[in-house]
């Protein structure tokens, strides 16, 4: 549908290009379980032990992580939300209405690049805890040093690429369900490490109190030294790099095809169990899981891969939890990759571009330099789409409150928008400047580029014909979305009926597999707590992974089973 053509049959429109429904919107729970279950994700294991190799003190990592991780919340409830609210349209329709089609098809392709690339990253990881498996060994170099470990790294590709092809929403149910696991495991790994750590620096597995946890923490984790021995990055490093590593969602604004179907604002708020609950306390846990496993095989944290640091700590279960992550999150990202890649091959199905884009990610995967190099490659991605998310805010925020007409390209019915390719182009052309002249931390880049993106949108759009008023298209477009009101109340009462499931059976299912989990963390506590030497510490350790792994199955069982029984019971109604 064109933007103009306010006269269109409404039921042969795509539901991605009106606004979300009233009836579709979502409780404040919903996105509290979305956000912990995309933000507890295997890069967490990279990501933790690269603050480690860079040589943070551990003042620093716990005020920095905290300081960071609290802007991105911020920026998500202060920019990303209000935006999606009051548009109820994802990043996508909105670039349209506002950019038209040459902007979206060089945004999108911006995307293929950098989803497909993050895919890479997330394969590549799974494919160093089946490497673990089967002894191959671990892959230090940019390149593939072993032959088996490119044939690991195809044979975990080309699964992800067919699920992300045609079993996608099968994934992204099962990964709802990870979310509880995956934080039960980043909590237990390092209880269960920091007695061998204490060892290590103490000379006793056992701590007394605080003090012993950040004299381990600074002596044997967060040194402030970095891989060479020298000075590591410092608090603002830190403060920066765990603020911009999600610019892509909440300043680059691609959340809001998540955000848009929150009944409030404040919901922006529950980005904060990704964030605090999982980022803070994730990256904090594989910081010390790596110091913890590099003291049991005795190697530099730089020579171990997150299947190293995983099984050290949390045994088979350590597998999966590599596995897993790496499985949800490289199908989340390539099943985006695919949907940009159609959205610019509008006439190949989804599945084709999919199937492409997946070659060229498992081709990438084979390459380790994608995962070891997580930090930058996120913040690069980031300064990439920040000038989009700064052309949207002009847009929406600052046009009507300078006199400016919002959605002028559409009335003007443009298809393409010279101020707003010209306003990115020069974005990337400052950001990637200033990184050139090494005149600002690069972690720190998307701030003045946001900025000096908004100022020059702003300018050019004034000259292009954003200043003047277009009431009679503005009349047209208010009719529509009162047709789409309508039309969508209309549907809404053609919806089913919500059925709960609250079968003593079920109601058993879901007893069972949060007793798993409160059984595996006692056990990771009691590693702790319990061990007053060498000896009680390994026999508490091989206890843990054992039954660990055990409730580990059951979890899984119960909670997928637990999970089918509600998608049948939604059916029959």
């Amino acid at each position: 549908m064109k933007p103009e053509n306010y006269q269109v049959n409404l039921a042969n429109v795509s539901e991605e290009q009106l606004p979300i429904p009233k009836h579709k919107l979502k409780g404040w729970t919903h996105f509290l379980g979305l956000y912990a279950g995309e933000h507890v994700a295997a890069t967490e294991f990279v990501i933790g032990a690269t603050f480690v190799a860079l040589g943070a003190t551990m003042s620093d990592i716990l005020l920095g992580l905290l300081i960071g991780n609290i802007l991105a919340v911020l920026s998500w409830t202060l920019i990303t939300t209000p935006i999606a609210i009051e548009t109820r349209l994802s990043l996508y329709t909105y670039l349209q209405k506002i950019a038209g089609d040459s902007m979206t098809t060089l945004y999108n392709w911006v995307n293929v690049i950098i989803f497909t690339v993050i895919s890479a990253a997330m394969i590549t990881v799974s494919a160093t805890a089946v490497r673990f498996a089967f002894n191959i060994p671990a892959q230090l170099n940019w390149y593939p040093t072993n032959l088996w470990f490119v044939f690991v790294v195809l044979a975990v590709g080309t699964i992800v690429v067919l699920v992300a092809m045609y079993g996608f929403t099968a994934v992204s149910n099962f990964s709802r369900i990870c979310a509880p696991w995956l934080f039960v495991m980043f909590v237990c790994g390092p209880l269960v490490l920091l007695p061998a750590l204490s060892q290590h620096v103490l000379g006793q597995t056992s701590l007394s109190g605080w003090s012993d946890f950040m004299q381990i923490g600074s002596m044997s984790v967060w040194t402030g030294l970095d891989a060479s021995g020298k000075p590591g990055i410092g608090l603002l490093e830190v403060i920066g790099f765990s603020w911009a590593a999600n610019t892509i969602t909440h300043v680059g604004l691609i959340d809001m095809a998540l955000l848009r179907y929150a009944k409030k604002r404040a919901y922006g708020l529950c980005t904060s169990a990704g964030m605090l609950f999982g980022h803070y306390i994730a990256w904090i846990s594989a910081g010390i899981m790596g110091a913890g496993t590099a003291v049991i095989v005795k190697k530099s944290i730089i020579e171990l891969d997150p299947g190293d640091v995983a099984f050290q700590a949390l045994g088979l279960s350590g597998l999966v939890i590599v596995i897993v992550a790496g499985w949800t999150t490289a199908n989340a990202n390539l099943y985006r990759s695919g949907l940009a890649a159609q959205a610019i091959f509008k006439s190949q199905s989804r599945n084709k571009t999919t199937l492409i884009v997946g070659i060229v990610a498992v081709c990438i995967a084979c390459f380790p330099f994608v995962f070891n190099k997580m930090l930058p490659l996120l913040t690069y991605a980031g300064l990439l789409v920040v000038p989009v998310g700064a052309i949207v805010f002009a847009e929406h925020f600052v046009f009507p409150r300078i006199g400016f007409t919002r959605y002028w390209v559409t009335f003007r019915n443009l298809t393409h928008s010279v101020p707003a390719v010209a306003s990115w182009i020069l974005g990337l052309t400052f950001g990637f400047g200033l990184n050139a002249l090494d005149v600002l931390s690069f972690y720190y880049l998307f701030i003045p580029t946001w900025f000096f993106t908004t100022v020059c949108y702003i300018l050019l759009a004034k000259f292009y014909g954003a200043a003047e008023k277009y009431p009679e298209e503005k009349q047209k477009m208010e009719a529509f979305n009162q047709r789409v009101e309508k039309y969508q109340a209309q549907q809404a009462d053609l919806e089913p009926e919500i059925i709960e499931d609250n079968t003593r059976f079920s109601k058993t299912l879901r007893w069972v597999s949060v007793l798993s989990l409160l059984i595996t963390t006692v056990l990771a506590a009691n590693t702790l707590l319990m061990s007053s030497g060498i000896t009680a510490y390994e026999a508490n350790r091989d206890l843990f992974q054992t039954v660990g792994f055990v409730c580990t199955i059951i979890y899984f069982i119960t909670a997928y089973w637990n999970m089918q029984r509600k998608k049948q019971i939604a059916t029959q109604a």
